[in-house]
């Protein structure tokens, strides 16, 4: 009973501190410092899964030494696919447990048992949760809902830093962009600022921009940034959902490239190290010029403010299109005029 008293406590604490702070860091330290304390433990450490390199990285620890931390890291697939099946792991004796590697750190760490839960975000597991006892014991129901409720405290606070942290930078590449495209009028060098800071801001692995050839009613690529020649080479864009919906002034997104239906396409896609795209319409007032794409590293799903940012940056990118066009027919207005006025400059 009193444990369970605890329980309430710390979740009072630890809601109240949500209420009060937006710093991930500090609410992280927070749920292990919680976790070790109140479950009796040695150490907790909360890991987050690295996507390029398939292993788990500590964002927040206590009790655990340096040597520890900097020993060979754990893989996250098949971690997270063990984690999955059960909701948790529990290893009795860690030191011997075939299930886990780095025996002999765990015995110079003075590890005896750990218990382990996914961080979750909307479903997703995004990393782990693990406390680590100095002796051997066993771990109840009770304790394992506690840590497992900490978990998801843990998924939403990275949650709500990486939305204000999408926000701050979404605001900051939308500023960028618009100075530099009010302050060029070559549709060249406007384009190739949208597609590389789209790219870098997003953290995204590279991107495409083409425009409708309303003569051959075909897209050709005007620019590009962080693809090889081998993957531009395959020409004119004509089919695809994601052509169709974006002629049609949708958006249109592939999570997963290896669910991609055209298999050429889908072969070219995965051979250039690209996992998931996103595809949005260029439109000039109610008219779709062209199309953006947008293309990541490893699959993943794109959130509404992100694919909300990406539309709103290719409508700045045609409205900068429509910008330049319209300067270059006052160009050619201009030219005609003079032409015009010196043909009859007898009548001055």
């Amino acid at each position: 009973m009193e444990k369970k008293k605890d329980y309430f406590r710390i979740f009072c604490k630890v809601s109240q501190a949500f209420g009060t702070t937006l710093e991930r860091e500090d609410l992280l330290n927070l749920i292990v410092e919680s976790a070790t304390e109140t479950m009796d433990g040695k150490a907790a450490c909360l890991f987050l899964a690295d996507k390029g390199k398939d292993v788990f990285v500590p964002v927040a620890q206590n009790g655990l030494s340096a040597d520890y931390l900097h020993a060979k890291p754990m893989k996250a697939k098949t971690l997270v696919t063990a984690i999955m099946k059960g909701g948790f792991l529990s290893f009795r004796d860690a030191t011997t447990d075939p299930r886990l590697e780095n025996h002999e750190a765990k015995k110079a760490e003075g590890i005896a048992s750990i218990l382990t839960v996914p961080v979750r975000v909307r479903n997703t597991t995004i990393g782990i949760l693990s406390l680590y006892t100095g002796e051997t014991r066993d771990f109840s129901e009770d304790e394992i809902e506690f840590l497992s409720a900490l978990a998801d405290h843990g998924g939403l606070a990275i949650h709500n830093a990486r939305l204000l942290d999408r926000i701050r930078n979404n605001s900051q590449l939308f500023l960028e962009l618009a100075s530099k495209i009010n302050s060029s009028l070559d549709i060249k060098t406007v384009l190739h600022h949208l597609t590389v800071e789209t790219c870098e801001s997003l953290g995204m692995k590279g991107a495409s921009i083409y425009l409708l050839d309303s003569e051959t009613d075909t897209l050709e690529r005007v620019t590009t940034h962080g693809l090889s020649e081998n993957f531009l080479s395959q020409g004119p864009i004509t089919s695809g959902e994601d052509v169709s919906k974006a002629l049609n002034g949708e958006t249109f997104a592939v999570s997963d490239v290896t669910r991609e239906e055209r298999p050429d396409y889908r072969k070219a896609m995965i051979d250039e190290g690209i996992g998931a795209m996103l595809c949005v319409p260029v439109k000039s007032r109610e008219d779709v010029i062209g199309l953006l794409r947008l293309y990541a590293k490893h699959p993943r799903e794109f959130p509404e403010d992100l694919v909300l940012m990406v539309n709103a940056l290719a409508h700045t990118g045609a409205l900068a299109i429509q910008n330049a066009s319209m300067y270059l027919k006052l160009q050619e207005d201009k030219t005609d005029l003079e032409k015009e006025i010196w043909s009859h400059r007898s009548w001055f």
